[in-house]
């Protein structure tokens, strides 16, 4: 249910009201996912080892410059209770197209606007930062939202940041590196997806891509096949983030591929209350971040 807040700025669906105790701060960790059109958040019961308070805000005020996505941030704050609570540990994740996935053995932290200039316009001034991604020999090269992070800093004192495709690639590659079958990930988003290639025991190809209609969804997906010499008959498509069943998407993937599916849920933490596997695969960073 989308509920219509004081403010014009956001709107809040609460996923679930499943209140994890804040009785002992040094027991609870804040997860936070930040991108141009909302703002989510989970919050961890680090001795039980579970995930509650799975809120999401959208943005109804256009975050077209810096200034007003600090604006949509700030007012998140202004009327989130359990934002203005303190934790043991803080981490976020920057949820935007501004990376590029650099092969560990030629990366050189010398070189950072090197591996962006070519696919996204950057500028003399912005903040190039990288995460390695553990046991993976990939680093992952990014623009995170700088004033976003000062204003958090302000809030939180010291917090752990990433870029989400980090934790998008780590977690899938953890789960399906030694796949016999050739796979695709597909993380479907509003007017954008990500994809992911993993075959042969590595990551092949990381990308995102924008889109308007299903024809221009499936061109991407076929097209990104072709180049990896995937067969459509004998790969795997799974889908996570914000497809359903029998959706348009989902019907002309199915239509062009033979094995299409839904990301199976194996999140390590137990998660208070329920969560369909829709929401679970729509929040699959956000509650895989910690």
């Amino acid at each position: 249910m989308v509920t219509g807040l004081r403010s014009t700025m956001v709107k809040k669906k609460n996923q679930t009201t499943n209140n994890i105790g804040l009785k002992k701060i040094e027991d609870t960790h804040l997860s936070i996912q930040l991108s141009l059109d909302g703002f989510s958040f989970c919050i961890v019961d680090l001795i039980r080892k579970e995930i509650g308070n799975v809120t999401h805000y959208k943005f109804t005020a256009p975050s077209d410059t810096p200034q007003n996505h600090l604006k949509n941030v700030e007012e998140v704050f202004k009327i989130e209770p359990l934002l203005q609570k303190s934790y043991s540990s803080v981490n976020v994740s920057h949820v935007n197209a501004l990376s590029s996935v650099v092969p560990k053995a030629l990366f050189n932290e010398n070189l950072l606007p090197d591996y962006l200039k070519f696919s996204h316009k950057i500028f003399k001034n912005d903040f190039i930062t990288y995460d390695e991604i553990e046991n993976h020999d990939i680093v992952n090269v990014y623009i995170p939202f700088v004033n976003i992070n000062n204003y958090l800093i302000d809030r939180f004192g010291s917090f752990d940041y990433m870029h989400f495709s980090t934790v998008f690639i780590k977690n899938l590659l953890d789960t399906y590196k030694f796949s016999e079958r050739p796979h695709l990930f597909v993380m479907v988003d509003n007017g954008h997806f990500e994809i992911l290639a993993i075959a042969n025991n590595q990551m092949l190809l990381y990308n995102s891509f924008e889109y308007t209609t299903k024809e221009d969804f499936i061109y991407y997906v076929l097209f990104t096949a072709e180049q990896l010499h995937f067969n459509p008959n004998s790969m795997e498509l799974v889908f996570l983030g914000k497809t359903v069943k029998d959706d348009e998407i989902y019907d002309m993937a199915y239509t062009y591929v033979k094995n299409v599916s839904f990301l199976e849920n194996r999140n390590p933490h137990q998660l208070i209350h329920h969560l369909t596997d829709e929401e679970q695969r729509k929040f699959f960073t956000l509650l895989h971040q910690y």
